[in-house]
């Protein structure tokens, strides 16, 4: 077996690490949700949670990683001195093995609007785009197709290793992501009426504040982050010893954040100038936005068009970002547990991730009859790894550091070993024995309807 890779630069730890939070979840579940719940008054409640329990809990999880230099499954065997722990790794990896799963049918649909965008098809009014998505979501084949596809583009990239290929592609595609946003932001924000979406998204209404809000709040949080994947865990094994863990955690959330209030103000602008509801819903990108950038450009469709294709192409390099670090998770895994070369441990995954997009794929179209518990594969696999899979696998982490590692060896990696962030560190332990377990538990009860 090859020698472990690790990046090559601080740049490169940041955007790739980086990459893996900022995906679908901030350009697409971000802005509806924000939606749902208020507006700017949500955002603070997101602001709030992610300094309560976004960066204590990628600490930990770069804590397990740095110390243990190895993929999750070893390194909480490690970190722990127990094999047992091992098992919070092995659930990481299995929740995002069914994550890519299914999120490549997503990406695949990415891929898609993005090539009729290119070839000027996507028009009509809002029932014919409804019904063209209804159509190409239902296709045997097509979908599933594009999902493989995206799978293949991601396993090319990880083959490459860590500098070569992960950090070679953060490097290139988050700069473009963060210039297609600028790009669409300044153009939406152009649009006549647009200072009423800006409104919405940055002046808050107390008013709309609810323990609902606060509860949608603090998961967003908790899954914009990528909390709970083992992917933190798995880049920050690739970290130096020398990589100042919580500076790199505010510097990750900062972006993340930053990605999801721009990607908020490139739709409600829009959406507001032509008088469509900021409460889209799920839809907002497939069906809601090509009928708004039709309506708010008409009177230019070149301008129409080419924002389409900048915001599809911004789609697709989103999701590659998550896609690449989800992928990695389970190859880190096979490439040492199993000893093999990293091409024929990366070819398992992207055989087994293709499968369930095939699956996942047919129970949204073809074959509604594909279902666990009366639902649809793809909603069984989403549900199962955000409500149940990802809050334990973060609850677990924070027990583990908080309670059950050293408290000595927890302080050494937290200010590598005394040299930074020495005067928060009791900070973050009290955060991550109480405040982090408390928040994941609302969560969960939230999810099960329990509060």
């Amino acid at each position: 077996m090859s020698e472990r890779g690790n990046f090559a630069s601080r740049i490169g730890i940041i955007l790739a690490t980086a990459g893996s939070a900022v995906g679908l979840g901030n350009i697409w579940r971000f802005p509806y949700m924000t939606g749902e719940n208020g507006g700017a008054a949500f955002i603070l409640v997101y602001f709030g949670c992610v300094l309560l329990l976004g960066i204590p809990g990628m600490v930990s999880e770069f804590i397990v990683g740095r110390h243990s230099q190895s993929n999750s499954a070893r390194a909480y065997a490690r970190i722990s001195g127990k094999r047992g722990w091992g098992a919070i790794g092995i659930l990481g990896i299995v929740t995002s093995v069914i994550i890519l799963g299914f999120y490549a049918v997503v990406a695949g649909w990415c891929l898609q609007y993005f090539g009729v965008s290119v070839m000027g098809t996507l028009s009509g009014d809002a029932d014919a785009v409804q019904k063209y998505f209804q159509t190409f979501s239902s296709h045997p084949v097509k979908p599933a197709f594009l999902g493989i596809v995206f799978i293949v583009i991601t396993h090319f990239i990880i083959v490459r290793g860590v500098q070569e290929g992960i950090e070679r592609a953060s490097k290139l595609l988050m700069p473009l992501l963060l210039l297609l946003l600028v790009i669409i932001v300044i153009a939406s924000c152009s649009l006549p009426g647009a200072y009423k979406g800006i409104e919405f998204l940055l002046k808050p209404d107390f008013s709309k504040l609810t323990s609902q809000v606060l509860l949608e709040g603090l998961g967003q949080a908790f899954f914009s982050l990528s909390l709970g994947t083992a992917c933190l865990c798995t880049y920050a094994s690739y970290f130096s010893r020398h990589t100042p863990l919580l500076k790199s955690a505010v510097q990750i959330a900062l972006m993340d954040s930053g990605i999801a209030i721009l990607a908020g103000l490139m739709i409600f602008p829009a959406a507001f100038s032509v008088g469509v509801q900021p409460d889209s819903g799920p839809s907002l990108i497939f069906i809601t936005l090509p009928n708004v950038f039709q309506q708010a450009f008409g009177s230019t469709p070149f301008i129409g068009q080419l924002v389409s294709i900048l915001f599809y192409a911004l789609l697709v390099f989103a999701a590659l970002t998550s896609t690449i670090s989800m992928h990695e998770i389970g190859t880190a895994f096979f490439h040492e547990e199993l000893g093999l070369r990293r091409g024929w441990a990366a070819w398992i995954l992207t055989i087994v991730c293709s499968v369930i997009c095939v699956f996942c794929s047919l129970s949204v179209g073809a074959r509604p009859d594909i279902s666990v518990m009366g639902l649809p594969l793809m909603d069984f696999c989403d549900k199962l790894t955000a409500q149940v899979m990802l809050p334990m696998g973060a609850l677990l982490t924070s027990i583990l550091l908080g309670w059950f590692v050293p408290k000595r060896l927890v302080k050494d990696e937290f200010t590598n070993w005394g040299t930074t962030a020495r005067s928060v560190f009791d900070v973050y332990l009290f955060s991550v024995r109480y405040v982090v377990p408390f928040c994941i538990l609302l969560i969960l009860a939230h999810q099960f309807g329990i509060i």
